[in-house]
């Protein structure tokens, strides 16, 4: 065969593969083998030394037009596929408007976020202004002005995580409420609440993190009757007409007479289990008349002024409210526990 008719073999066979290609990795085959340089047209033109000298241009003249041909047919084949490969991409990952949607999964708020705001309303209701304090206290705040003596026994069971010498993480909300009698002049009708933190054992009624609203109210003939009527009124509003609470003697350094209140176990109703020890009771929290030593403290004075504080924790409130027998759950951030209550 001659030269001439090698090229137009050449011509017709690799239109022909290329017309056939419809992958990019057959197409730069194809490119290698008939363009690359190690290539069928590349090979003829190597050969053309072997030509006679007439012969020459006008066989490099052919192999010329040859390879701008299949050039420009590779360009035109390759936009070609490239084309329909974007096209089946595009329909498959299509998407189907026609299918119905799929509505966002709706949050709600913690059960202990709604506890808290159930607390707030019905005290708004009541008259108490809502407030509150740091989380991280100062000493001062925290024990030595609420009438803890130094290395009194009381601090043992509030002994808390320290940050410095004399701040800590608070170990109740009651560290607010000396600075807000320094603030405020009496009559003082207020709750404040938020997270405290004590270094407990983890129990089924207790945690190193919990959740706790104060009380305080200040003013002229102030009595414990007074506190007593608020506690009961707001917990049978909380829990109930049914509510049965109970007073016992206790001591609380700023409080005097103090004592703490109980509820019937709504794990036993009153049987005795695991969750009330066998007593039948769930302590909610301790109370007092404001010992009149904070009340000199802030300037004010005992015989003219007196007022009662409580203390009590949201977290046993909600486990009242839905029935849960571990206080542990609500740390836990398990939502298959959370979206069930």
């Amino acid at each position: 065969m001659d030269t001439l008719a090698e090229l137009a073999q050449i011509e017709t066979t690799a239109l022909a593969e290329l017309r056939a290609a419809d992958t990019l990795d057959v197409l730069e085959a194809w490119r290698v083998d008939y363009l690359g340089r190690k290539g069928r047209l590349t090979g003829v033109l190597r050969g053309m030394g072997s030509l006679p000298a007439e012969e020459r241009p006008v066989v490099g003249g052919r192999a010329n037009e040859v390879r701008v041909r299949l050039e420009d047919a590779f360009a035109a084949r390759r936009a070609e596929v490239e084309a329909a490969a974007e096209t089946a991409q595009l329909e498959a990952e299509r998407l189907d408007v026609t299918l119905p949607g799929r509505a966002p999964r709706m949050g709600r708020a913690h059960p202990l976020t709604r506890v808290l705001d159930e607390v707030k309303a019905i005290f708004l209701g009541l008259g108490f202004d809502i407030l509150d304090g740091p989380e991280v206290e100062t000493f001062y705040y925290n024990f030595a002005s609420l009438n803890y003596p130094e290395d009194h026994p009381a601090m043992d069971e509030q002994d808390s995580f320290y940050l410095t010498d004399d701040t800590l993480l608070r170990t109740h909300t009651t560290a607010t409420q000396v600075r807000i009698l320094q603030e405020r002049t009496p009559p003082v009708r207020c709750i404040y609440y938020g997270r405290v933190h004590r270094r407990e054992q983890l129990t089924l009624r207790h945690s190193h993190t919990f959740h706790q609203v104060d009380g305080l109210l200040v003013d002229e003939g102030v009595t414990f009757a007074d506190l007593k009527g608020t506690l009961d009124a707001f917990f049978k509003e909380l829990f109930g007409p049914q509510t049965q609470m109970r007073f016992r003697a206790d001591f609380f350094p700023f409080t005097e007479p103090s004592a703490d209140f109980s509820f019937t176990c709504f794990e036993c109703h009153g049987a005795g289990c695991r969750l009330c020890s066998g007593t039948g009771w769930v302590e909610f929290g301790g109370c007092g008349m404001v010992h009149p030593n904070i009340l000199r403290h802030v300037g004010l004075d005992p015989e003219r002024y007196t007022g009662w504080a409580f203390g009590f924790g949201v977290d046993r409130v909600a486990m009242r409210r839905y029935g849960v027998g571990d206080i542990r759950l609500w740390m836990e951030n398990d939502m298959r526990f959370l979206t069930g209550v």
